[in-house]
């Protein structure tokens, strides 16, 4: 089964509805869920933020953090993606930021991705985050990053349902 069929059920088993705030991954989440047949009822809405302008005006990500983090950063990852749960009536959020490649940028790697997925329930957020290195090229990565973003969602909304906070 792919993996967007699986996330749909996912959802659907689990009264999940997600929003995503998305950078390096351009949408690629959303437009890969959007794709299952009665995804729709599960699908809040999603981001692209490219700069960080967009990114503190839309999501909410402080300038400081990103001056103190790089965009590229977990820190910022988590920050979209409560940022995206902020004025949405999702329950769930997926994040991305990173750098696809070809070169490097401020010395951070090609294929360096950063994640973050946030889950409401009631008064309380939970909040992941992970950082990633992928290989290959600009297409391959951004594949594998949306890929990954939606394979994790199960593994930290499990984690969030035992009451793991994300915080060490």
């Amino acid at each position: 089964m792919p993996i967007a069929n699986e996330i749909v059920q996912y959802l659907r088993e689990h009264a999940l509805v997600v929003t995503t705030a998305e950078s390096c991954t351009a949408g690629k989440i959303v437009t890969l869920l959007s794709g299952v047949e009665g995804s729709g009822e599960f699908i809040e809405c999603g981001y692209v933020v490219y700069s960080p302008q967009a990114k503190q005006r839309l999501l909410h990500v402080s300038p400081q953090t990103i001056e103190t983090f790089n965009l590229t950063s977990v820190e910022v990852a988590k920050e979209m993606a409560k940022g995206a749960l902020r004025d949405s009536t999702a329950n769930a959020a997926i994040a991305t930021t990173g750098i696809l490649g070809p070169d490097d940028v401020d010395g951070i790697p090609a294929g360096t991705i950063c994640f973050a997925w946030a889950f409401q329930s009631d008064e309380k957020c939970y909040l992941f985050s992970h950082e990633h290195r992928f290989s290959g090229g600009r297409c391959r990565v951004q594949e594998e990053a949306t890929e990954y973003a939606l394979r994790q969602l199960p593994h930290f909304h499990c984690r969030a349902r035992l009451g793991d906070t994300g915080e060490a």
